[in-house]
């Protein structure tokens, strides 16, 4: 017999009280497929359409966990549509996401994530690998390749905290799902290409947690010394990037007030010398 999946009757519809599977992704697209993203049609439309978008996240690992970071700038054309918008966000307690694109749908992409993980976790009793999370994260990218081939890209960085493996891992990917896995530091957005050379020339393996976040909010600095659609620290609305931290701890997001006085040495420190440290050639 088939079940009732849109019962009224005041209880559960049947579909949420029969075993199936552990993919939260799978389960919408069976009983209620309109509700995905990817399955929206849009109106037809004329010329290009301005929407917010979120750009550059940088992640980096060290000796014990990862850093993810993003700034705080979404952009509408030529307009700052927000000064403060939130782009790294947990996926759940070992792994983080960090959005560019388009902001609602990236927003929205992240939410399903967090519930695919929790699903999973709460019809198999286990949690899935990092790897795993980071193959449905793939899943997702690639069901929103119809919008992206209409100007609706979301592109993440995902990064966490590998407990079977016991390092950090960070994966970057393109707008059809396809999946990277990154060595050393990773950027995605408008300001990737400046941020991923400045950690170039800033990273190295050794550098101790503390340091890594410094030269995190230093590549970021300069993908905003050259990327018009990325934001810089704003001390004036006290606005500063987001850094969060994954190590076997689980993740953390550092306070504004760490992060303000890394930012603030970082600013001082351009005062002397507007291009940043400089690397040594040998």
């Amino acid at each position: 017999m088939e079940a009732n999946t849109r019962s009224t009757t005041g209880r559960l519809p049947a579909a949420f009280l029969t075993p199936g599977s552990s993919s939260f992704l799978d389960f919408l697209g069976d009983h209620a497929p309109e509700l995905l993203p990817g399955n929206r049609t849009l109106p037809p439309l004329k010329g290009a359409v301005e929407l917010p978008h979120g750009t550059t996240i940088v992640a980096a690992t060290f000796d014990g966990g990862v850093v993810l970071a993003g700034d705080r700038r979404a952009t509408m054309g030529n307009v700052i549509a927000q000064r403060d918008i939130e782009k790294v966000f947990p996926a759940d307690e070992y792994s983080a996401v960090g959005i560019a694109g388009t902001a609602g749908l990236a927003v929205e992409m992240v939410k399903l994530f967090q519930l695919e993980l929790e699903h999973y976790e709460k019809i198999e009793g286990a949690v899935l690998s990092l790897e795993g999370k980071a193959n449905r994260l793939s899943t997702m990218i690639r069901g929103n390749l119809g919008m992206a081939l209409q100007g609706l890209a979301v592109v993440p960085l995902f990064a966490g905290y590998d407990t079977e493996r016991d390092r950090g891992r960070i994966f970057s990917y393109d707008v059809t799902g396809g999946r990277s896995e990154e060595t050393g530091f990773a950027a995605t957005g408008s300001g990737s290409v400046y941020a991923r050379g400045s950690l170039k020339k800033l990273y190295r393996r050794d550098l101790a947690e503390r340091e890594m976040v410094t030269a995190v909010v230093q590549a970021l600095y300069d993908a905003a010394d050259d990327d018009s659609a990325t934001g810089g620290p704003d001390v004036a609305r006290r606005i500063f990037p987001i850094v969060t931290v994954i190590t076997e701890d689980g993740f953390r997001r550092l306070a504004d007030a760490e992060v303000s006085e890394i930012a603030r040495s970082v600013l001082d420190e351009r005062m002397e010398r507007p291009d940043g440290p400089q690397a040594q050639v040998l």
